[in-house]
């Protein structure tokens, strides 16, 4: 009988000694996720600036005992902002580096790209930095998106430029892929609204600057507004080509992908007036908590990199995952973090609150417009 009640002490005390050391593993693993982004070509510094928020925003995570004890680990892989390389670099990170997540990725094409597979996995596809509508329409569980969408931006800028500021003849520069045609798509419809249509439009080739062909095509119905749905180098070379050779009093519109902080690098002064859409709030707002952070983050951790929109948001993208994430009761599957998310709803950051639902999945709506006046500033309505 001894020996019985020994043998079953010791089965018990195995057991045990499994279950808390397995307990203790998931305890310390660290949690990964996986970035696939623009980190070189002439896309880079989109991609580049959202690693830096993201990493910041970890950091500081980490810094205060991480998710549950476990170090949020980022892994971010070059994708050049072409599509194959995504899929390639997805992947990877779902099949070698079994990553609890994807965030953070920068571009429609190539979110188009990986999509299928994001589904297929059933993986969250995290915060990425595109406000294309196929990542919205229709609902797909594993999609969360922060930002509000392109449409939502081309609507805003259609209501300053025709309701407020009266102009009927507006064109369309766009990159011809799916970004651009999202983007086209996007200003037509909100100009139908309006009983208007674009006067002209003209493409160019992703991860090019070849603008001289859209410039010729639309010039030749003398817009007064174009409209630029591209990265900031082709955007950059289109606005210079267009005040060098074609001169006039051109309003010039960008939204929030382009990337304001680059683009206005690259113009330098050609850049005074051009208005730019945004989807987070001005970075250097001292008067809302999480742009305080933010700032304080980026110095402390990521201090050679710049304060930028991009970056911004990057930030809000990492501290919302941490949010959520802690949250989450019990063991932390991709399952339980989305339901967690649809469930809690709403998450303050700090002055900047979003929300979602179990058919949301989107956390802001809000639009900003701002102007490079020389340097970026808030633009007005009326303005």
């Amino acid at each position: 009988m001894i020996i019985r009640i020994s043998l079953v002490l010791c089965t018990f005390l195995a057991s045990w000694v499994q279950i808390t050391a397995a307990m203790a593993t998931e305890s310390s693993r660290p949690l990964v996720l996986g970035q696939s982004a623009a980190l070189s070509g002439p896309a880079q510094n989109l991609g580049l600036e959202m690693r830096a928020g993201l990493l910041a925003a970890f950091s500081l995570i980490n810094d205060h005992g991480g998710i549950k004890g476990r170090e949020v680990v980022l892994l971010s892989r070059d994708d050049g902002y072409e599509p194959d390389i995504a899929v390639r670099n997805t992947r990877a990170f779902i099949a070698d580096d079994q990553v609890f997540a994807l965030i953070g990725a920068v571009g429609t094409p190539t979110a188009k790209a990986v999509v299928p597979i994001i589904n297929e996995a059933r993986i969250p596809f995290f915060g990425p930095f595109t406000g294309a509508e196929i990542l919205r329409s229709p609902f797909q569980p594993y999609i969360i998106n922060v930002r509000a969408s392109y449409y939502e931006e081309l609507e805003k800028l259609a209501s300053y430029l025709v309701d407020n500021k009266k102009f009927r003849r507006i064109a369309c520069f766009y990159q011809n892929d799916s970004y651009g045609y999202d983007g086209l798509r996007g200003i037509e419809i909100a100009l139908a609204k309006r009983g208007m249509t674009l006067v002209s439009q003209g493409s160019y080739e992703r991860n090019t600057v070849a603008v001289m062909g859209a410039l010729q095509d639309i010039y030749e119905d003398r817009p007064e507004v174009v409209v630029l749905v591209g990265a900031y180098a082709a955007c950059a070379e289109f606005i210079k080509l267009s005040k060098n050779k074609v001169g006039g009093n051109i309003t010039f519109c960008n939204i929030s992908f382009v990337g304001t902080e680059s683009l206005r690098e690259v113009l330098g002064g050609y850049g005074l007036d051009v208005v730019v859409s945004q989807v987070v709030p001005y970075p250097n707002d001292s008067d809302i908590e999480l742009t305080r952070e933010y700032k304080r983050a980026m110095a402390k951790y990521q201090h050679d990199s710049v304060i930028s929109f991009t970056s911004l948001e990057g930030y809000i993208g990492g501290k919302l995952f941490g949010e959520i994430a802690r949250a989450v009761e019990g063991e932390l599957t991709r399952e339980k973090f989305i339901a967690t998310m649809e469930a809690v709803g709403k998450f303050d950051l700090g002055g900047l609150i979003l929300q979602f639902g179990p058919k949301d999945h989107q956390g802001m709506d809000a639009i900003y417009l701002t102007r490079i006046y020389p340097a970026v500033r808030r633009l007005e309505n009326g303005e």
